[in-house]
């Protein structure tokens, strides 16, 4: 509805991409005269952007914003003219207290007839440029907010089913029987674990983004609709004739409306569960971490071992054959010197096989730990997680069904909302 996967050009824009040449559709826009809209194409050309019937959100914003840079344009040279208008006349008032000469006063008077015709036209103009925003706004961008209210109202209930569904789920996993699983984190399931964490922060960013830009979308809507409802003053004593216009038109309630339900919607509940949930992925990656890391060690200190092993081993060897047979009898060994030298060997040996078996002890605690603490956490958290997005769904899908029957209620054709 919002195509928010499409590229869309913005005239607001327009002076600072040189590069991207739109000013000819524009123009047409600003240009626009609805006395011809029912003449048929002269050059059979077909162009989407002038059928309202294939409007979108988008282009309906940016037809409202060409608008309003020619009524801005149109404001500015209006204040210029009102100036010199009102400085011709105190020159003209001066030339009458003065006494000048009567073709000087009426070659005065001529102009300032003149400045003034030119600037009832101007308002005149401007007058018309304000109906058609007007008319943007009620007949273009007002059904196009309720459309947008329908489409979120369905939106969050079809969230709200899924998030509960999952909260079943999460419910469930607590019966599940564990006991067969992996006892140690692998590298595969250390990657699924920081590509889970990613994932997490991603949710956390996009669900942030997701009500924070509705909360400024219609902030900004609201702030517009108030400069739109002012009236622009002319400060001359001459009236200028205006149209009357709408001051309750039907996208006011709607967005006042919105305005306050998005103020009030409890979001900081599920923005805390899903940075919470994020947090205790990272706990269980860091965790994770250690236990590999004293894997890694483990293998480490055993591949030494068995070099220092074999070093021994083969040492022993060459030093026995070296021996003499008197040196091999039982019963002269214990006083042979030589035997502090294989003693102190074989401890450096020993040693080494001790500290595997710590180490090894310390791996089996960690990979316990971190499966009891990730066990522990993903039981709590994982409801408390869907729980909260539950019911930050159903409150969106509450918000949305009330603003939808608002705008029910509210007069669907621009005339009786203006009558």
């Amino acid at each position: 509805m919002l195509e928010a996967t499409r590229l869309h050009y913005h005239s607001n824009f327009a002076d600072n991409r040189g590069h991207i040449n739109h000013s000819e559709r524009v123009m047409r826009v600003i240009t626009w005269n609805r006395s011809f809209r029912g003449l048929p194409n002269v050059d059979d050309g077909k162009d989407d952007f002038d059928s309202e019937e294939h409007e979108t959100h988008a282009t309906v914003l940016d037809k409202l914003l060409a608008w309003e840079k020619k009524l801005y344009d149109e404001v500015k040279a209006g204040e210029i003219m009102k100036f010199e208008y009102q400085r011709k006349v105190a020159m003209l008032n001066k030339q009458k207290k003065r006494g000048t000469n009567t073709d000087a006063l009426e070659k005065a008077k001529a102009a300032v007839s003149h400045l003034h015709t030119r600037y009832i036209v101007d308002m005149q103009s401007m007058d018309s440029t304000v109906l058609e925003i007007n008319r943007l706004r009620d007949q273009q961008l007002y059904p196009k907010l309720v459309q947008l209210v329908e489409g979120m109202a369905k939106m969050w209930e079809t969230m709200r089913i899924h998030h509960e569904s999952q909260s079943k789920i999460v419910m469930a996993l607590r019966a599940v029987d564990l006991s067969q699983s992996p006892k140690e984190t692998s590298d595969h399931h250390h990657e699924r674990t920081i590509q889970l964490w990613a994932v997490v922060q991603e949710w956390h960013s996009q669900f942030c983004k997701l009500i924070d830009n509705q909360k400024g979308y219609i902030k900004a809507l609201n702030y517009w609709l108030k400069l739109n409802l002012i009236p622009i003053e002319s400060n001359l004593k001459e009236k200028v004739s205006s149209p009357p216009r709408a001051q309750n038109p039907p996208i006011q309630a709607l967005l006042h409306a919105w305005y306050d339900h998005l103020d009030a919607l409890p979001d900081d509940v599920a923005r805390t569960a899903i940075g919470n949930f994020a947090a205790v992925i990272n706990a269980i990656m860091v965790h994770q971490e250690e236990e590999m890391k004293l894997k890694q060690r483990c293998e480490e200190t055993r591949k030494e071992l068995a070099r220092r092993t074999r070093q021994f081993e083969d040492w022993y060897n060459k030093y026995m054959q070296r021996k003499t047979p008197d040196e091999l009898d039982p019963e002269r060994a214990e006083d042979n010197p030589h035997n502090d030298v294989v003693a102190d060997r074989q401890f450096l040996v020993e040693t080494m096989r001790k500290r595997l078996e710590e180490e090894e002890q310390a791996y089996q605690r960690q990979c316990i730990q971190v499966r009891e603490k990730s066990l522990t956490n993903l039981k709590s958290r994982l409801p408390e997680l869907f729980k909260a997005m539950s019911d930050v769904a159903l409150a969106c899908s509450e918000m949305y069904r009330i603003l939808r029957s608002i705008a029910d209620r509210l007069p669907q054709n621009p005339s009786e909302s203006s009558s």
